[in-house]
């Protein structure tokens, strides 16, 4: 890509230009005009070819080199959302829908069984990725370990480690980390599918880590996908370690579980920057209730005090303004909730004993 802190000379008229100037002021003519041919014809082959995030990655580079509010970005925008939107769409299996039987009388059972369907589909997505993660050094390890060579990632997970590490001990240390880390690669890894270029993780001791995006999505489904990655990777991580306690009666792994869960629900409250927020900014009204009313289920349920705080979060971020309308979106988060619960509230009653 062009470096956009050097001067450049426009190929229109041959004025010199300031650094980072998108177009000449004198004949309008775009600065990047060849990076833009070149990224676009790198699209364009990477879509041939059946690669909607290389596509993606190359048509977001190319939006930098456009001035903001043009056509041509504007253009460049409605592909990008395009794009992602078919990355997303459900593959064909069959028939695409299914034809009108004039039988109305049965569409509110239908409807029914159609909605516990996809919540049991969504915590079938989430318990699933326990053996992702299995197999994930023989398959696609290259992505966990990416971060790791970078220094600002591997020497702040060091630090953070030596946090856990003097108050529960270098084994319990490890183990939190390397949870927190596999969440922040859920992020990197749904950022990566939509083309989105964006920092390695840097932990911060006794508080987290963050990732810090150069780009940003096109539209708040993929916000919403990318927020709720996370906490579907630590889900994945929590039932791994349970699955090791239930197997082999390992006690680190219940903490280790109990851990899990109860980071990944803090992140599911809808607040600031945290990743339940950016999932309701793609929910409506409706959808943000019908998640609310699961948290305060939850709550009365496992009786967990954080379940409560979020409940209340929750209930009024419905009062604030949604233009957004995503049911897969609010499927994902109410799966999350109830897989997170349960693991919450069984290894709670466990660990008292071990």
């Amino acid at each position: 890509m062009a470096d956009l802190t050097a001067r450049a000379i426009c190929a229109g008229c041959g004025a010199e230009l300031p650094p980072a100037l998108l177009s000449c002021p004198a004949c309008r003519r775009l600065v990047h005009s060849e990076d833009l041919k070149r990224l676009a014809g790198e699209a364009d082959a990477a879509e041939a070819r059946g690669a909607p995030s290389d596509a993606l990655a190359a048509l977001r580079r190319a939006q930098e080199l456009l001035p903001p509010g043009t056509r041509q970005q504007e253009l460049l925008h409605q592909r990008i959302v395009r794009l992602s939107a078919a990355l997303d769409a459900p593959r064909p299996a069959g028939s695409a829908a299914a034809p009108a039987t004039g039988n109305e009388g049965a569409r509110p059972e239908g409807a029914r069984r159609g909605l516990l369907a996809s919540i049991g589909a969504a915590i079938l997505l989430i318990v699933t990725k326990f053996k992702f993660l299995l197999v994930l050094a023989a398959t696609k390890g290259k992505l966990l370990l990416a971060g790791l060579t970078n220094a600002q990632t591997f020497f702040s997970m060091l630090l953070s480690m030596g946090a856990y590490w003097t108050i529960w001990g270098w084994r319990f240390g490890v183990g939190a980390v390397l949870s927190i880390y596999v969440h922040e690669m859920g992020h990197v890894a749904a950022l990566r599918r939509y083309g989105i270029r964006a920092t390695a993780p840097m932990f911060i001791p006794g508080v987290g880590a963050l990732i810090r995006l150069k780009q940003y999505p096109a539209t708040a489904h993929e916000e919403a996908i990318v927020g709720l990655a996370g906490p579907i990777w630590g889900a994945a991580t929590a039932i791994v370690a349970l699955v090791s306690y239930l197997a082999g009666g390992w006690e680190l792994a219940a903490a280790l579980a109990h851990f899990g869960a109860f980071v990944n629900l803090f992140n599911l409250m809808p607040i600031l920057s945290l990743d339940g927020s950016h999932a309701f900014r793609a929910l409506s009204r409706l959808e943000r209730g019908a998640v609310t009313a699961v948290l305060f289920a939850a709550w009365a349920y496992s009786h967990e005090g954080m379940l409560l705080l979020i409940a209340i979060v929750a209930a009024v971020r419905i009062v604030t303004p949604a233009t957004g309308q995503d049911r897969g979106i609010t499927l994902r988060f109410i799966a999350l909730v109830i897989v997170l619960t349960a693991i919450d509230e069984y290894v709670g009653r466990v660990l008292p004993r071990v």
